[in-house]
């Protein structure tokens, strides 16, 4: 299995006994992954594969899968804290983290009032927030010129 959605689901009932066999047979909680937080890193694995064979990025939207704050450590304590960390401000403040594993960024959008909107698990070389866009790069070479252009050549 290698997708969230490839996890089969089985409804069984309690047994009606006590003892260790009663614990083990029991369900998963309600709420959170259960064990949801190997199928991510399961689906992570296959997309760093395809990363490194095809260049192709992906991202796991997190907001979109019911994690409870226990998966969330799970989660946090399994990917680690790489070296590099940026910080974006934009409509919102953005974090990027890069995690210990290559290639498996952390990524979270603020609003301007601070409120969560997007927290993904972006699987790239570089997360595309961090790129600077074609046309901002040469309108950064026409404000040079303009600006060498005014300060008149050296004698």
């Amino acid at each position: 299995m290698s997708r969230l959605t490839d996890i089969p689901i089985r409804i069984e009932a309690a047994p009606t006994g006590g003892g260790a066999l009663a614990k083990e047979a029991m369900p998963a909680p309600a709420f959170g992954l259960g064990g949801g937080v190997a199928a991510i890193l399961m689906e992570l694995a296959g997309s760093l594969e395809r990363l490194a064979e095809s260049q192709l990025p992906a991202a796991i939207d997190l907001r979109s899968l019911p994690m409870s704050p226990q998966d969330r450590i799970e989660l946090r304590r399994a990917l680690g804290e790489g070296e590099v960390q940026a910080t974006v401000t934009a409509d919102g403040l953005s974090s990027i983290r890069e995690t210990r594993i290559s290639g498996v960024w952390w990524v979270e959008h603020r609003d301007a009032r601070g409120e969560l909107t997007a927290e993904l698990l972006e699987v790239t070389r570089f997360p595309e927030i961090l790129a600077t866009a074609s046309d901002e790069i040469a309108a950064a070479a026409r404000t040079l010129r303009e600006h060498m252009s005014t300060r008149g050549r050296p004698s």
